[in-house]
């Protein structure tokens, strides 16, 4: 299978699929490389991706390398990992993938389309040697995929109803399963 069609195979992402230690499982096999960055993790219901492009241009302009992690993208997958606004390419992306490809296989692990790009943008940005990476949660919550990051430091955005049937029904609950995400 290629990579084309393996993305095309990906899970939909629904949250009872979604795991952090499917994620660790994965990390682990290949050297826990989360574990050797810097990131800030965003998370929150408004207002993210305005932080997330705030802080990126703020560390771009202080000369700083940093890595970028987006969700959704708006025309291409590769939108959602960058390098001081410059687009993972299609072809780092098929290298990241035969690199994990064996574990999932191996393993017998289902990822979802946001969980791998989650592991691919944590390989990307080590093997790129990123000053700090800047990650956005996906769906938010305690499951969520990106809370395999250990972040240096966390802001969460304004909460509203979102998600509510994973996250809650009320403004507390939502609030609570958005906090666990840092």
């Amino acid at each position: 299978m290629n990579i084309q069609e393996f993305i095309l195979k990906l899970s939909n992402g629904k949250a009872d699929n979604q795991s952090v230690e499917k994620m660790k499982k994965v990390m682990k096999e290949l050297d826990n490389p989360q574990n050797k960055l810097k990131c800030i993790h965003v998370a929150g219901t408004n207002g993210k991706g305005s932080v997330v492009e705030t802080l990126n241009n703020i560390l771009i302009k202080n000369d700083l390398k940093v890595g970028k992690f987006i969700s959704p993208h708006l025309i291409c997958y590769n939108e959602r990992i960058s390098i001081n606004n410059k687009n993972i390419s299609n072809e780092e992306i098929k290298e990241i993938y035969i690199k994990i490809k064996p574990i999932i296989e191996k393993e017998k692990i289902e990822i979802s389309f946001f969980e791998f790009f989650t592991i691919v943008a944590l390989i990307y940005f080590y093997e790129q040697n990123v000053d700090i990476a800047i990650i956005e949660v996906g769906l938010g919550g305690l499951y969520d995929s990106t809370n395999i990051i250990n972040p240096i430091i966390s802001i969460i955005t304004s909460i509203g109803y979102d998600h509510m049937q994973v996250l809650g029904n009320t403004l507390e609950q939502i609030a609570m399963q958005k906090a666990r995400d840092n």
